[in-house]
């Protein structure tokens, strides 16, 4: 099997292949599924492993002390063999993981072979493909909680255990100082627990991230704005409890903490940050300072850890086993959500370059897993499920019929409802060197409506007649969705370019039908309208926004609210979801302002409702989540947009107004009337229509709307299987 490990001596890191541990009893071997790096703890040892000897010892006082001592009692030679013997050997990395249990050992009879669960440990949770786990250092993993989440377990229980230790009140107020991984756990943890978090971190998009975790205000350390957030929510009395969850060699923590908590206030250390307490503001407030150890009760206890006694419940109610399991379940009722604080998923084999990336400052990450090969989803039951996003092959070169450069395109609307006559027709009924010809419905009455209120030179009810008319230069597929592909289908095959309202098509077979269209007929002029990528708002936002150079972390709210009964979009069995149906958009905005198409699909629903939170992860680390709700207030706006990226962010209120900010300030935003909000229909529209006169490239290429619509089409595999989805492209 493959491990990562680390040389402590020279710094080098590897992927080395190793034996496989046995399975002893009172343990479980486990195949990894996900495993955890620990932004703080491992990229302190792996920057350590760097130093010089100086730079070691100076790091480790605590370790040299150990060495002076062995001096004194074995000699120098002997200590010198023992020091370079230890430093030159491989270590191993990691201690929170996800994965299936392999073989069961003698005396467990909790788990079985195929069970999921989750894993703890620095000697037992390591990056390696294979475990032994001790029987109270796992716990199986609820239904419906993602190996990937699950795989948060062991930092979960530090971040819990820290809390713990503040022993919080409803109604208390809370300073969480650090807002790295562990820091982001304590903030949700506390707010789930009735406490008004504040959160001190000097990275913006860190604190932006914690307020949208939860968080009641956010601040660089440096700034007054913590202190008034502190004194607001305190009625300037101090927050009732400090979490230092930073590292570092500063002890700007421990005086902030003093400055801001109240008389008898608490102080929890977490992280491993410098404690040089100020005697007087300390002793002043009689502040009671305290120490989290680790993951709770047990840990460093060998007879808890590695024999198996466990502590009697009502001796000590919460051990790090019983922390483990409270955290996920946490997690899988929603009390927690820790995919915001996915940066990066990395395959287990680009290990060693993923370090490098993190400890050089390429990869900016609050949380980075390790994804393993042919690793088991939900119990073991099956793999990870995947949606081919087809291949777009042409059968020759597109077609381009010829046409005057001065003659008006001709368009064909195959469907006149709503959204073809309020957002599509007014923009082009009045557009110089376009001509509506014809348009076609299934009743004759709307077909006339549209003609005499758009000025259509023709109605009709006969599509064929429309396609086979070789004047017309581009047919709109505007009707109900369960038609889309069949329509383009034919439309494409008749030489015209298409333009077809969101979605192009609702199965797997239907998009395999339009692109056997694109190849048959050498036709690939297709446009779908996704409109919302040509908004100008959002054009010139991103304009703003600049070159992005690491990942980004994309949030879109869209609050859709509930259907009238009777809608046609209720019809599921024929006009599919209703996210089947609109995710395309949103989807497509996702991509274009992350500059890539999807690589896999993870999505949730709550039972009883047909709200959907969508998870897109992307070639360079990116994530995107798009929560699409139902329940929502109907007054709050429809969509909402956050894009956080390099220190700036991006941000979108409804099409009316946009802003964006850097680290220094917020360097723009613009705003327009309510009834000026413009979602990009008329430049999308214009844009087609330069393609259609030109003969140049459509507005969006095909392979883009068709990874779009894959990646929508995968939201319903994941949403029936639990499990994320990955989108294999065909070759």
């Amino acid at each position: 099997m493959k491990q990562v490990v680390q040389n402590y001596k020279s710094g080098e890191l590897a992927v080395l292949d190793v034996p496989v541990p046995g399975c002893k009893p009172d343990g479980v071997l486990v195949r990894s599924a996900y495993s955890l790096i620990s932004t703080g703890t491992e990229l302190m040892k792996v920057s350590e492993a760097g130093m010089s000897m100086l730079g070691k010892a100076r790091s480790r006082p605590d370790q040299v002390a150990k060495v002076v001592q062995s001096v004194a009692t074995n000699g120098l030679p002997a200590t010198y063999r023992k020091v370079m013997g230890k430093l030159d050997s491989y270590t191993p990395l990691g201690y929170s993981l996800c994965g299936v249990v392999e073989q069961v050992g003698t005396g467990i009879d909790d788990v079985k072979v195929g069970d999921l669960v989750a894993c703890a440990g620095n000697e037992h949770a390591l990056h390696a493909e294979l475990n032994w786990v001790p029987k109270n250092l796992y716990t199986p993993v609820p239904d419906g909680l993602a190996p990937r989440h699950a795989a948060f377990g062991t930092v979960g229980s530090i971040a819990m255990q820290g809390v713990r230790q503040g022993e919080p009140q409803l109604g208390e107020v809370a300073l969480v100082i650090g807002l790295g991984l562990i820091g982001q756990l304590v903030v949700q943890l506390l707010t789930a627990s009735g406490v008004r978090v504040v959160g001190v971190d000097p990275d913006p998009v860190r604190c932006e991230l914690a307020e949208r975790l939860g968080a009641a205000a956010c601040g660089d350390p440096a700034s007054a704005a913590v202190e008034t957030a502190v004194a607001e929510l305190t009625g300037g009395h101090g927050v009732d409890q400090v979490y230092l969850a930073a590292g570092g060699g500063s002890n700007q923590p421990v005086e902030l903490a003093a400055r801001l908590c109240r008389d008898r206030g608490r102080v929890v250390d977490i992280g491993k940050c410098r404690l040089d307490l100020p005697w007087n503001a300390y002793y002043e407030k009689e502040l009671d300072v305290r120490f989290s150890r680790s993951y709770g009760p047990g840990r460093y206890d060998p007879q808890y850890e590695l024999e198996g006694r466990d502590y009697p419940i009502g001796y000590v109610r919460w051990t790090e086993r019983r922390n483990l399991a409270c955290f996920l379940d946490l997690l899988a009722r929603g009390s927690v959500d820790v995919e915001p604080l996915v940066s990066h998923i990395a395959d287990f084999d680009d290990a060693v370059e993923t370090y490098r990336r993190l400890k050089d400052g390429d990869l900016k990450a609050v949380a980075v897993l390790f994804r393993y090969p042919e690793q088991k989803e939900e119990g073991g039951q099956a793999q990870a499920p995947a949606v081919a996003v087809p291949a777009v092959r042409r059968g020759g070169q597109a077609s381009t019929p010829a046409r005057s450069a001065k003659a008006p395109v001709r368009l064909a609307f195959a469907g006149a409802g709503n959204y073809a006559t309020s957002m599509l027709l007014p923009h082009l009924a009045q557009r110089d060197g376009v001509e509506l010809s014809t348009v076609v419905t299934t009743t004759a009455l709307s077909a006339a409506n549209a003609q005499r209120k758009f000025g259509f030179a023709e109605a009709t009810t006969d599509l064929d007649a429309v396609l086979g008319d070789k004047s017309i230069d581009a047919v709109f597929v505007v009707t109900r969705h369960s038609s889309h592909a069949e329509l383009t289908r034919r439309a494409l095959l008749a030489g015209k370019s298409v333009f077809v309202e969101k979605p192009l098509a609702l199965t797997e077979d239907e998009l395999a039908g339009v692109l056997a269209a694109v190849e048959e007929s050498g036709n690939d002029r297709l446009q779908v309208g996704f409109n919302r990528r040509f908004a100008p708002l959002l054009q010139e936002a991103r304009k703003r926004f600049g070159v992005r150079t690491g990942p980004a972390s994309l949030r879109y709210l869209v609050n859709a609210g509930r259907l009238q009964h009777g809608s046609w979009y209720l019809q599921q069995g024929t006009e599919g979801s209703r996210f089947a149906g609109e995710g395309g958009h949103f989807i497509d905005t996702a991509s274009w302002l992350l500059e890539a198409d999807p690589v896999s699909v993870y999505a949730v629903a709550p039972s009883g409702n047909e709200d959907l939170q969508v998870v897109l992860r992307y070639p360079d680390g990116s994530t995107a989540t798009i929560s699409y709700v139902t329940t929502g207030a109907p007054g709050f706006p429809k969509e909402t947009l956050d894009l956080v990226a390099d220190g700036k962010v991006l941000r979108l209120d409804d099409f009316v107004r946009a802003a964006v900010y850097d680290s220094r300030r917020k360097r723009w935003v613009s705003s327009r009337l309510p009834k000026a909000r413009d979602k990009g229909q008329s430049a999308e529209l214009a844009a087609f229509i330069k393609a259609v006169r030109t003969g140049g490239p459509m507005p969006v290429p095909l392979e883009s709307l068709v990874a779009t619509t894959a990646a929508t089409l995968a939201v319903q595999s994941g949403l029936a299987g639990g499990a994320p989805v990955t989108l294999a492209r065909a070759r």
